[in-house]
């Protein structure tokens, strides 16, 4: 429990300046819309038009895979629903009743783009297409994208189904947050366990034409035209580039790729285990404790950024115990040009238990020792 909210605040460095969006004027992309960020910390690293409002085809499906890896077990067999058969469009044939494993409708659903695929999770997960799309809007909203609509699982064309390039930026951050996602989506082949066709290969050739290329997503239909969605991590950073409405979509991701990694390098602005600061401990078997950075935070930089960069640590100076391990007692803010770019929280990283009241007045009475 937190008994005083005192601030110890850690300058690291000075404050960020952050010249970005675009590139020199030899660099242009030839989608609609299309935009560049970091993976680790959200931070905008391109943009282009980034906030129109666009049908997305079947990079919907990312939704649609974060959905079920966060409501369903991947080793669980899922019965076909009926009206999952026969979704127009691309397919892995699913037959009604059929029972398929949770991660090979997943790699079905990412590799092959099964529209199909994409229906039978909707109908486990939530029932109905249109309970789920209200799923998927409720996810949506809670990561921020909030000029994003679905109205089904699979990105077949509906005047209001659409997204923005900085959205669907936002939930492809999130979705490669997760192991069993990030693995999916940078798998080139899959073999089902099931009977008829299993064998999925990627149609995402950012896998092979992209330097670290591993996702995410590829989608065409007539009205949105070809959209792409693809991510590579080199030097500790992965980064996301979305193109929508992009007739040369894998040139274009990979040409914006390319440009980030070459204008931005890691910077690492605390390691993983490095002490944040000592809090006092009332009324506990331990007078002091130790709170250290859970996670290792690298961030994109240009070189002339390096020795702007501010962090803030937010912590009690006093904890009341009991302390249990693990316990989230603060966050370090990290600040570019003054925006948040990102927030770690901090834990505990032992127990402390509460003295019993005897030991409470061996204590006041200097007995105890």
């Amino acid at each position: 429990m937190l008994k005083k909210a005192g601030i110890f605040s850690f300058i690291l460095i000075t404050l960020l300046s952050v010249n970005f969006y675009r590139f020199s004027e030899d660099v242009y992309a030839n989608g609609r819309s299309s935009i560049v960020i970091d993976v680790e910390t959200g931070r905008v690293l391109y943009e282009n038009n980034i906030y129109e409002q666009l049908p997305m085809a079947s990079t919907t499906k990312i939704m649609t895979a974060l959905l079920a890896i966060e409501n369903i077990p991947s080793d669980k067999k899922v019965k076909v629903h009926p009206k999952a058969q026969g979704i127009e469009g691309s397919s892995i044939y699913l037959e009604a009743n059929e029972k398929v494993r949770m991660i090979d409708l997943l790699y079905g659903l990412m590799l092959r783009s099964g529209n199909d695929a994409a229906g039978a999770i909707a109908y486990e997960v939530s029932g109905s297409i249109e309970e789920f799309a209200q799923l998927m809007n409720a996810r949506a909203k809670e990561l921020g994208a909030k000029h994003t609509n679905f109205v089904n699982p699979h990105g077949l064309h509906d005047e209001n189904h659409y997204t923005t390039a900085y959205d669907l930026a936002l939930i492809t951050r999130e979705a490669l947050k997760n192991p069993v996602f990030k693995e999916v989506v940078k798998a080139k082949f899959w073999t089902a366990e099931r009977d008829g066709y299993k064998h999925f290969a990627n149609k995402n050739k950012t896998l092979s034409i992209c330097e670290g290329g591993d996702g995410v997503k590829t989608g065409f239909t007539k009205r949105a035209g070809r959209c792409l969605v693809s991510s590579a991590t080199r030097n500790n950073m992965q980064f996301v580039a979305v193109t929508l409405n992009d007739g040369d979509w894998f040139n274009t991701t990979n040409e914006l790729i390319n440009r980030c990694f070459e204008e931005y390098e890691p910077y690492t602005v605390f390691e993983k285990d490095d002490l944040v600061k000592h809090v006092s401990v009332e009324d506990g078997k331990k007078d002091l404790l130790s709170i250290n950075v859970p996670t290792t935070l690298v961030i994109p930089v240009k070189q002339e950024e390096k020795d702007k960069i501010i962090s803030v640590i937010k912590a009690p100076e006093v904890l009341q115990a009991p302390v249990i391990k693990g316990q989230k007692v603060g966050q370090i803010l990290t600040y570019l040009d003054g925006n948040l770019i990102n927030t770690t929280d901090i834990f505990t990283n032992e127990h402390v238990d509460q003295l019993t009241t005897k030991e409470k007045i061996l204590r006041f009475f200097r007995l105890d020792k």
